[in-house]
């Protein structure tokens, strides 16, 4: 008999865990990974769980107060939809369907989407990203990152329409107005990731006091490697309270860069030292997609609607989300054959194309 949970007992389990975790977060986290642990039966859970497990054994961890701080200052709702949403919707059923589909259809699907969202672009085509996210979910995807570069509140009506989804989406200190926060804070499934400098306190102050669920990201260079390596950059976010430190490359950074700074990413979350998660955004993603269906497949829309890989767009209407179905333009971008270019690119995790103020 598998120990595969329906939904409906998982969030009982989850609801009731964020109650006890609240007067005791030691004891309460432990006790939830512990039961995860137990019933999990997909190849993501049983690592996650195994891992968050042997890394809570440390009674000094700075993620305990991480916790306890987020369940003290974010709005529960907010926090158990979108934590549902990733968990349990993208990486438990999602994980499944994604694999399934890729045997069907032959072809790499992604367990997350990134698009780069302009506003005339995006109010000219608007049935089209509509589109993109029903059929993202039919294949299994459940996490979306939208990178926006102004007037964020004109995709609130989309995130709003998938509920069953969870939302990240990076934006700019200028694009949290009053009216951002109203709209904001009625959405659950979503996670505003703030980008970070010198003067993101008093924006992160109030996401904070709006009990949002927020996170920070930080785009670095080569000038940047020794800050992240000896945790000033961590030491630094963490005074601002962000669930996650989300790291992104600039356009400018080699492949070498970019794996010595994934590589402090992941010695910063085992070491635990600080009160926020370290996260980077190529990296991390395509190791979960790797754990979830074995072959990382990253995809990124930019502003045009048009597919990128690590170094280019593509320019035929296979690969734009405006002329063509989403599975089409995985069918003929990312098939399941170890002989392409294409999958060769993927596996050797190339530089994803970006511009300088977001992906």
């Amino acid at each position: 008999m598998k120990n595969r949970m329906p939904r409906i007992l998982v969030e009982t389990i989850v609801k009731k865990a964020l109650k006890s975790i609240k007067d005791s977060p030691e004891r309460g986290i432990r006790n939830l990974i512990d039961l995860a642990l137990q019933f999990s039966d997909g190849r993501f859970q049983k690592a996650f769980f195994a891992e968050a497990q042997t890394m809570l054994q440390n009674e000094n961890s700075a993620y305990y107060g991480l916790v306890r701080d987020a369940l003290t200052h974010i709005d529960t709702e907010n926090l158990y939809t979108f934590g549902m949403n990733v968990g349990y919707n993208s990486c438990t059923v999602g994980a499944r369907r994604i694999r399934e589909n890729e045997k069907n259809l032959s072809c790499n699907i992604p367990w997350t989407i990134s698009v780069q969202i302009d506003t005339q672009q995006f109010e000219n085509n608007q049935q089209k990203y509509d589109d993109l996210i029903l059929e993202g979910e039919s294949l299994g995807i459940y996490t979306w990152m939208f990178f926006v570069s102004d007037q964020l509140e004109k995709t609130f009506s989309l995130i709003k329409k998938y509920p069953d989804s969870a939302f990240c989406v990076f934006c700019e200190m200028k694009d949290v107005t009053l009216t951002f926060l109203d709209e904001a804070s009625m959405l659950k499934n979503l996670m505003i990731i703030i980008r970070y400098n010198e003067d993101a306190a008093d924006i992160c102050a109030k996401l904070r006091a709006n009990k949002l669920l927020y996170s920070v990201w930080y785009q670095y260079g080569q000038q940047d490697t020794e800050v992240i390596i000896n945790g000033d950059l961590f030491r630094n976010t963490q005074k601002l309270s962000p669930i996650f430190t989300v790291l992104l490359p600039d356009k400018k950074c080699s492949k070498e860069v970019r794996q010595l700074v994934y590589s402090a990413v992941k010695q910063t979350r085992c070491d635990q030292a600080y009160r926020t998660i370290a996260w980077d955004l190529q990296g991390d993603n395509n190791l979960i997609d790797t754990i979830i269906s074995d072959d990382a497949c990253s995809v990124h829309f930019n502003k045009d609607g048009v597919l990128c890989n690590w170094d280019k767009k593509f320019e035929n209407d296979h690969h734009g989300l405006h002329h063509s179905r989403l599975t089409d333009i995985l069918m003929n971008t990312y098939p399941k054959t170890e002989d392409t270019a294409l999958h060769w690119l993927y596996k050797n995790n190339i530089k994803m194309e970006q511009n300088s103020t977001s992906l």
